[in-house]
């Protein structure tokens, strides 16, 4: 079983303590965040019950996640679009060298495909 580190952190002027597997500082970065997203809410909206402010700063903080999973997501789906198109024109180019030469030897992409190509 890995070593948990017990850290002390303070969010929102109360003082936690945190068990976790990453490192101290990676801990006290995450509750400075949960920290400042719960200042924030304050700051715009007079809320008084803690369990509000909470409850609305995760409801910000699952928003920029579940935002920039879709954004992850959407990178993706467009770098394998781009790859898709490099590898048929790769494989258009190797196609038509074939034809220009008789010596002709395979020419094989990451994916697998393989396309001729003059030597």
């Amino acid at each position: 079983m890995d070593a948990k580190n017990v850290v002390q952190v303070q969010i929102f002027g109360h003082s936690y303590t945190i068990r976790g597997e990453a490192d101290e500082q990676y801990i006290l970065g995450v509750a400075a965040y949960v920290d400042r997203k719960m200042r924030e809410i304050t700051e715009k909206l007079p809320v008084a019950s803690l369990s509000k402010v909470a409850i609305l700063a995760s409801l910000n903080i699952a928003d920029e996640l579940f935002k920039e999973r879709a954004d992850k997501k959407d990178q993706a789906q467009q770098f394998s679009h781009h790859a898709a198109q490099a590898e048929r024109r790769a494989g258009r180019i190797c196609s038509r060298t074939a034809r220009r030469d008789e010596r002709v030897t395979p020419c094989v992409f990451p994916a697998g495909l393989v396309m001729p190509r003059s030597s």
